[in-house]
C-alpha cells in the first residue's frame, strides 16, 4: 500500500465532532473582547514619518543603492566564474541590437511624427547637411521623451505607484509586445529589401508602410536582400545548434566582412551603417518645450518599459525564490532615463531574450550586467568604427530573427480559447488597437477595454445554490453534487430572485389578485382593496390594545413581516415553493460600498415583506465595519441576521422556525370574523 492510498484512507476513517452555541453576531461578539487599539494623532504619525532612524536610513539607501546591499555579501567563488561568461556572453549579443525593440519603435515613432523625413531644414546646403540636421532634431525629440518619460517613472516610484503593474494584466501586455512586433517586422522590411520608401506614423502606419514596401519591390536591392536572407538562413547551416542569440552576433562579424571585403556599398549600392563617432557624446539640455507634444508617448512609453521589466523580473524571481520591489525598479529606470538623456541617450527597458542569455549563462549578480556594458562602453569609445561597413540589412534581418519569440506569442489564443474567452477579448482588441491605432493610442484603447471587461465581470456576476451534503456542516453545489440535500438555499452570489425562484414582487402580486377573485365572489367592494391581516401585530391582554411605548424606546418596524391569508383565500393562490429563509453566502465579499448596502437593504426588506428571512453567512470584519459605517444596522435587530458560518445560519433558521410552530401551535384559536368584514389593514 503507497503514502497516497495510506493518506486517502487515513482521511475516510477520521471524524470529529464540535459541540457549541450556534454563533449569530451578537451571540459571537458576546463571547469575543476586542484589544484596544491606540489611535494616533496626526502630528504623531508626521513625527514617526519624518524622524531619522538607521534602520530607515539604510533602507533608503538600499533602494536608490541596492548595490550596498547585495556586494557585501557577495559569494567571490561561487559566483565569480558564472558572472564572467555571463557579461562576455550578454555583451556579445548586445553589440547588434542593445536596445529593446518595443521602446525604440516607439520612440522612433515620436521623432518621426515630429520631424518627418520630408522636413525642410532651414540653412541645409546639401542633401548630407539636411540629414545631419534632421537626424540631429530627431536626437533631441529622442532625448525629449527620454526625459519626461525618466520623470513619470521616477515620480511614480517615490510615490509608491508599483502596484500599477497588475492593472497591467499579462493578455494585454502580450497582445501589446505582438502588434509592436509586427511594427517592428513591417519596418525593417525596407531595410531588407533594400528600398527607398517614406517613414509612416500615427493611425494605419503599419498599413502605409508594408502597402509603400510592396508599391516599390521592383526597386529592391538584390544583394542587399541576399546578405539579409543570408543571416536569416545562417543557423541552417551550422554543423552543430548554436542558440539563436549567438547567431546574431557571428552574423554582425561575418556581414561585416563581406561588405568591407567586397566594397557593397560602392559596387551595389547596399546601404550601410555608415560613421560612427568614438567616444561619449557632451552632456546637453534636453528641449523642455517639446514636453506638451510628447507626453502621451512619454507615458505610454514609461509605462510599457516598466511593464516589461516587472514582468521579467517577476518571472525570474519565481524561478529563484527572491522577491522584486515595483516601487524600486520604477525609481531605477527613473534615474537611468532621467540621467541618460542628458548624455544624448533614450529610454531604456528589459531586453527579454538577452536577460535569459544572462540567466541561463550562469549570471548570479548585477556584476554580469556590469561586465556587458563595459564591452559595450569599450564599443563605444575605441572600437566602433570596425561595424561602419555592417550593412543596414543584417541588422534588420537580426531585428526580424529576434522577434522570433514575440511572434510565438500567437500561441496564446487557443490557450485563452480554452480557458478564458474575457482574456481572449482582451489580447485580441489590444493586439488589434495596437497594431492599427498606433502602439500609443493602442494602449490607452487597450487599457480602457480592460477596465470595461472588470465593470462586465462585476455587472454580471454569476451565483451558485449551495446545498447541504447530509449529516454534515458542508454546502456545495447542488447543480453538481447527487448527494446535496435540497432542503437548504443558500446562495454563492447575489442573484437571490432567479436563485431561489422566489420572487417577492410577484407574491405580493398574486395576493392581490387572490383578494379581487375573493371579492369578487363574496361581492364586497372593499375587500379587493384590503391587505393580508398581520398575525405578528403585538396587542396588550384582553382589549387588544397596544402596549404603551416608553418615549425614550425607539419603535422600528419588523425586519420579517409574516403575513396568512384567510382559509377561503389559499384556494386563489398559485402553488409555490415554501421558502422561510433564503441565506447569502457573504465568504468570499472583501468590501461593501454604499450602494452595496443600500441594495442589500433593499433584498432584506423586499423578502422581508412577503414573510421571508435573509440571512448574511460568513462576512469578514471588513464588511461588517462597511455595513455598520452605512447605517445597515440602524435597526440593531439586523444584527440578528449575522452569523459566523453557513451551518450556523442553517441551525439558526431551523431553530427559529421550530420555535415559530410551536408558539403557533399553543396559541388559542382565532374566532372567526363576519363574512363581509374587511380584515385590519
Amino acid at each position: 500500500m503507497d503514502h497516497v492510498e495510506e493518506s486517502e484512507i487515513l482521511a475516510a476513517t477520521q471524524r470529529y465532532y464540535v459541540e457549541r452555541p450556534i454563533f449569530s453576531h451578537p451571540v459571537l461578539q458576546e463571547r469575543l473582547h476586542k484589544k484596544d487599539k491606540i489611535s494616533e494623532s496626526i502630528g504623531d504619525k508626521l513625527k514617526q514619518a519624518f524622524t531619522c532612524t538607521p534602520k530607515k536610513i539604510r533602507n533608503i539607501i538600499y533602494m536608490f543603492l541596492p548595490i550596498t546591499k547585495w556586494l557585501p555579501a557577495y559569494r567571490f567563488k561561487e559566483y565569480v566564474l558564472g558572472d564572467i561568461v555571463s557579461g562576455i556572453s550578454t555583451g556579445v549579443l548586445q553589440l547588434p541590437q542593445g536596445p529593446f525593440a518595443v521602446i525604440s519603435l516607439m520612440i522612433g515613432g515620436v521623432a518621426v511624427r515630429l520631424v518627418p523625413d520630408d522636413i525642410v531644414i532651414p540653412g541645409g546646403v546639401n542633401a548630407t547637411n539636411s540629414t545631419e540636421a534632421r537626424d540631429a532634431l530627431r536626437v533631441k525629440v529622442a532625448m525629449s521623451v527620454t526625459l519626461l518619460t525618466g520623470i513619470i517613472q521616477f515620480c511614480l516610484g517615490v510615490c509608491r505607484f508599483g502596484f500599477v503593474a497588475i492593472y497591467l494584466t499579462e493578455p494585454l501586455v502580450r497582445g501589446f509586445t505582438t502588434a509592436a512586433a509586427v511594427h517592428v517586422f513591417t519596418s525593417m522590411l525596407k531595410y531588407l529589401f533594400g528600398v527607398k520608401t517614406k517613414r509612416y506614423s500615427g493611425i494605419f502606419s503599419v498599413v502605409y508602410s508594408t502597402v509603400a514596401v510592396l508599391q516599390n519591390v521592383k526597386n529592391l536591392n538584390v544583394c542587399s536582400l541576399g546578405v539579409g536572407l543570408m543571416v536569416l538562413r545562417f543557423k541552417e547551416k551550422l554543423p552543430a545548434p548554436i542558440p539563436l542569440e549567438f547567431l546574431c552576433g557571428k552574423s554582425v562579424v561575418m556581414g561585416t566582412g563581406i561588405s568591407a571585403g567586397f566594397s557593397l556599398h560602392e559596387s551595389y549600392n547596399v546601404d550601410v551603417v555608415g560613421t560612427l563617432p568614438l567616444g561619449l557624446l557632451p552632456p546637453a539640455n534636453p528641449d523642455t518645450s517639446l514636453f506638451h507634444l510628447v507626453y502621451v508617448d512619454a507615458i505610454a512609453i514609461a509605462i510599457v518599459g516598466f511593464s516589461v521589466t516587472i514582468s521579467m523580473a517577476k518571472t525570474l524571481a519565481n524561478k529563484h525564490g527572491y522577491q522584486v520591489d515595483g516601487n524600486q525598479e520604477l525609481i531605477a529606470l527613473g534615474l537611468c532615463n532621467s540621467t541618460g538623456s542628458l548624455f544624448q541617450t533614450f529610454a531604456i527597458s528589459c531586453s527579454l531574450s538577452r536577460s535569459l542569455v544572462q540567466e541561463g549563462t550562469g549570471g548570479k549578480t548585477q556584476l554580469a550586467g556590469c561586465l556587458a556594458s563595459l564591452m559595450i562602453l569599450l564599443v563605444i569609445l575605441a572600437t566602433g568604427f570596425l561595424f561602419e561597413s555592417l550593412p543596414q540589412a543584417v541588422l534588420s534581418a537580426i531585428v526580424i530573427v529576434n522577434l522570433k519569440g514575440m511572434f510565438m506569442q500567437f500561441s496564446d489564443l487557443p490557450f485563452f480559447w480554452r480557458t478564458s474567452k474575457i482574456e481572449l477579448t482582451i489580447w485580441l482588441t489590444t493586439f488589434v488597437s495596437s497594431l492599427f491605432l498606433g502602439l500609443d493610442y493602442g494602449l490607452i484603447t487597450a487599457v480602457i477595454i480592460a477596465l470595461m471587461t472588470v465593470i462586465y465581470r462585476t455587472q454580471s456576476p454569476s451565483y451558485i445554490v449551495l446545498g447541504q451534503l447530509p449529516d454534515t456542516d458542508v454546502y456545495i453545489d447542488i447543480d453538481a453534487y447527487e448527494e446535496v440535500g435540497p432542503f437548504s438555499i443558500i446562495l454563492n452570489g447575489c442573484k437571490t430572485k432567479s436563485g431561489t425562484g422566489v420572487n417577492p414582487a410577484f407574491i405580493m402580486g398574486a395576493r392581490r389578485k387572490a383578494m379581487k377573485k375573493y371579492a369578487k365572489e363574496v361581492g364586497n367592494a372593499n375587500m379587493a382593496n384590503a391587505t393580508v391581516v398581520k398575525v405578528d401585530a403585538e396587542v396588550d391582554g384582553e382589549d387588544g390594545t397596544k402596549p404603551e411605548e416608553e418615549e425614550d424606546e425607539i419603535k422600528y418596524p419588523p425586519i420579517v413581516t409574516k403575513s396568512t391569508l384567510p382559509e377561503e383565500l389559499q384556494r386563489f393562490m398559485p402553488p409555490g415553493d415554501n421558502v422561510h429563509t433564503i441565506i447569502l453566502d457573504f465568504t468570499q465579499v472583501n468590501f461593501m460600498d454604499s450602494v452595496g448596502v443600500k441594495t442589500l437593504a433593499g433584498i432584506v426588506k423586499e423578502y422581508g415583506d412577503v414573510g421571508i428571512y435573509v440571512y448574511l453567512a460568513g462576512c469578514s470584519a471588513q464588511v461588517v465595519s462597511d455595513l455598520t459605517r452605512n447605517q445597515f444596522f440602524e435597526n440593531p435587530a439586523l444584527l440578528d441576521l449575522l452569523f459566523h458560518s453557513i451551518h450556523d445560519a442553517v441551525l439558526g433558521s431551523q431553530v427559529r422556525e421550530a420555535l415559530a410552530e410551536q408558539e403557533a401551535t399553543a396559541a388559542p384559536p382565532q374566532e372567526d370574523s363576519e363574512p363581509n368584514a374587511t380584515p385590519e389593514a
